[in-house]
């Protein structure tokens, strides 16, 4: 019998992927990946953005609020001297007068927040000065009450300037911005109605809050002059 001359050969396996192929599905799969991955990290972004923006705004009004009260009260200051002397009447007009263009200038750049207490502050101003004008009879925040407390305090009016204050009180923490402002217009108060336990009684309140977070010295010399 005649041997055939080539040897038959059995495939038993499928020929194997070509490496062009396996590069292809793969590629696929990566774009199909990326296809779902890429929303998620534009959303993921997008909401990191705009916490970034919310907190920015954020820190800047309260950043223009606050120095927006710091050149009031230094104005005020400068016009009042520093509550332990007091001035002649006569000159605390003249420096009034000398400085209502900055305090017009500060109302005009008051942020919305603190508009309507720097208006009130500049209407007492010009109540006093001219006779023009109108005071608010009431105030819609906190700095707006110690702005009404201040100008009663100026008028001699001690009653007015507790109603005013003493709402305000319970909330006068260290975390509150116009915190200072209140303990040093009450303790003010406790001065011009000569009340001497009072202010005492106030600065001890005022150092148990506050715990030596804050400066003492401005109300501890309110009270050394009642």
């Amino acid at each position: 019998m005649a041997r055939p001359d080539k040897i038959r050969e059995i495939q038993v396996q499928k020929p194997a992927q070509s490496l062009a192929h396996f590069q292809t599905k793969f590629s696929q799969g990566q774009e199909e990946d990326a296809g779902l991955l890429k929303p998620i990290l534009i959303g993921a972004a997008s909401l990191l953005i705009l916490g970034l923006l919310f907190g920015g705004w954020n820190l800047w009004r309260t950043s223009v609020a606050e120095k927006h009260e710091a050149a009031l009260s230094a104005l005020q200051m400068e016009v009042e001297g520093d509550g332990v002397t007091p001035l002649p009447a006569a000159e605390v007009e003249k420096r009034m007068r000398e400085r209502l263009g900055r305090l017009e200038a500060l109302t005009q750049a008051a942020p919305s927040s603190r508009k309507a207490a720097t208006e009130g502050l500049l209407a007492t101003w010009r109540l006093a000065l001219d006779g023009k004008g109108q005071a608010p009879a009431k105030a819609e925040d906190a700095w707006g009450r110690i702005r009404l407390a201040q100008r009663a305090l100026a008028l001699g009016q001690v009653q007015e300037a507790r109603a005013q204050l003493d709402p305000l009180r319970t909330k006068a923490q260290p975390d509150e911005a116009w915190g200072e402002a209140f303990w040093t217009s009450q303790v003010d108060v406790d001065r011009l109605a000569g009340d001497r336990a009072q202010g005492l009684k106030d600065l001890a309140d005022y150092k148990a809050r506050y715990k030596g977070r804050g400066d003492a010295s401005a109300i501890e010399n309110l009270v050394r002059s009642i």
